[in-house]
């Protein structure tokens, strides 16, 4: 599977951002599809995800509330629609993939096998 991340770029704080991973070489529709965030001196962290199948979702506490994730099956994509940014969103967002996690594993990095390549999200005060 190959996963291409858009839809960075700097914003002001309170504006939206719409990221987008396209996913190419396998259909996903079966795969939890997730968001992480690295922020400048930080590890990486759970943002978003979601189940197999579009069904149950699971957010960070930084992002409930602001951020939705969604999938669209017949595009073979996946979103994360990101309202009244703030000054500490302020990353780089990473959408991943895998096709056997189980629910309580979805907010570990290191048990998704498909990674994007990442876009930047800046978000000024």
């Amino acid at each position: 599977v190959q996963l291409q991340a858009s839809g960075g770029g700097l914003v002001q704080t309170g504006d939206s951002l719409r990221l987008s991973c396209a996913a190419s070489g396998r259909i996903v529709r079966n795969y939890v599809v997730a968001w992480f965030r690295q922020a400048p001196g930080k590890e990486r962290e759970f943002v978003a995800a979601i189940f197999r199948g579009g069904g149950s979702t699971s957010y960070a506490d930084s992002a409930k509330g602001r951020f939705t994730i969604s999938r669209d099956n017949s595009k073979n994509a996946f979103y994360l629609q990101m309202n009244s940014l703030k000054p500490e969103d302020t990353a780089v967002y990473y959408c991943a993939a895998d096709e056997r996690l189980i629910w309580s594993s979805m907010t570990s990095s290191r048990y998704y096998d498909y990674w994007g390549q990442g876009t930047l999200v800046t978000v000024s005060s």
